[in-house]
């Protein structure tokens, strides 16, 4: 019999069932889910309204080309466009974020004929070859280097060193709002207000990565709306499919004919069961203002994680229900022992225990992850 690759670390925990917050293991054991499959079940795991539109969708055509329109489609982009800002016209449709990524860094090729893609310390945009050319991470790049050679990075949130790393070279300019693997950095809205500026100066297109903050996570639909500034091109991908695989690069309406025929494409992209989980997603999300809701829950959990009581925790850093309480100590150590309170957690970098629950944790939820963390931390 065949095994699976082992590429990732394993817990020794066979999950049989979520609903919402919570999934159980086959011992019976609930847990808190603050891990997400990385995100992706912001909206909760077999979230009733996602379920039942699916179960219509799987009725009906499953895969169809976008060669030819379907109804599936077409209610998700009518869905998906109450959520954009009013500049933004074109939805690019792709499987997976480091997809939509790969998809970004084209177009900007495409448009500007350049060959300098501007990143930044700490960044992570994915693990293609092309998305982790402008990630930062040395171990997630060594094995696979050389890599896509004209790649510059410059210093995260340090807005007086922008001018210097957007030259006329540059094609684009890639950069997470929040950076999450690199450690739930919030970039400041100097910093933010600079790339926009050198960007339009230059002539290079602005990406913000919103795979991971984006679609209500941080309090806002769109992490960039909180800080003022908005990019040319952003990405989107985790929880907007409500749990099945999507990554979409969103642009101007004057990118909409920016590749010909051939020039670009991907089989499952626009796939009709993905799209009714999307736009499911999407009228789910205004209907229920998971935004509000996830900015309420956030700032009780940020509360909870900041009461630790421990001299190994440092501070509460991130956004609305995304959340990394950085650590003096390797935050790796303490996802087990969480696990064994009930509570599933991420890292992100060295030293932040990282915090991703679905919306609608409860004040129960918040308690029980703050007393989770307490009591691990204990020295």
């Amino acid at each position: 019999m065949a095994r699976i690759a082992k590429y990732y670390r394993d817990y020794g925990v066979r999950i049989i069932r979520g609903r919402m917050q919570y999934l159980w293991d086959d011992q019976g054991k609930r847990y808190i889910d603050c891990n997400t499959n990385h995100g992706v079940m912001f909206l909760g795991h077999a979230n009733p309204y996602i379920v039942e539109a699916v179960k219509r969708q799987v009725e009906e055509a499953w895969a169809v080309p976008l060669n030819f329109a379907t109804p599936a489609r077409e209610r998700f982009i009518e869905a998906f466009s109450k959520l954009l800002p009013s500049k933004f016209g074109v939805v690019f449709l792709q499987n997976t974020g480091a997809e939509a990524v790969e998809t970004a860094l084209k177009i900007a090729k495409k448009l500007t004929r350049r060959p300098t893609a501007v990143a930044f310390t700490n960044s992570f945009h994915g693990r293609t070859l092309g998305s982790l050319s402008v990630t930062w991470n040395e171990a997630y790049r060594k094995a696979f280097e050389p890599l896509y050679p004209h790649v510059r990075f410059g210093k995260f949130n340090v807005a007086s060193e922008v001018e210097k790393i957007v030259g006329e070279d540059a094609c684009c300019v890639i950069v997470e709002p929040i950076q999450g693997e690199g450690g739930v950095n919030p970039a400041t809205r100097d910093f933010l207000k600079a790339l926009r500026e050198a960007a339009d100066r230059s002539g290079a297109v602005l990406i913000f990565d919103e795979v991971q903050t984006g679609f209500g996570r941080t309090g806002a639909v769109w992490a960039f709306q909180k800080y003022g500034v908005e990019p040319d091109l952003f990405t989107a991908g985790k929880a907007l499919g409500g749990g099945l695989p999507i990554g979409v690069v969103v642009g101007r309406e004057e990118y909409g004919d920016v590749f010909e025929p051939g020039e670009h494409g991907s089989t499952f992209a626009g796939n009709a069961v993905v799209m009714a989980a999307a736009a499911a997603a999407s009228e789910l999300l205004l209907k229920e203002d998971v935004p509000a809701k996830a900015e309420a829950a956030g700032s009780a959990l940020a509360k909870a994680l900041s009461e630790t009581g421990s001299r190994l925790a440092l501070r509460v850093k991130g956004m609305g229900l995304m959340l990394g309480l950085e650590l003096r100590v390797k935050a790796d150590q303490f996802v087990q022992p969480l696990m064994a309170r009930g509570v599933l957690a991420l890292t992100a970098g060295l030293n932040t225990l990282r915090f991703l629950p679905p919306y609608m944790i409860a004040k129960e939820d918040v308690d029980a992850i703050g007393s989770a963390v307490a009591e691990v931390l204990k020295t």
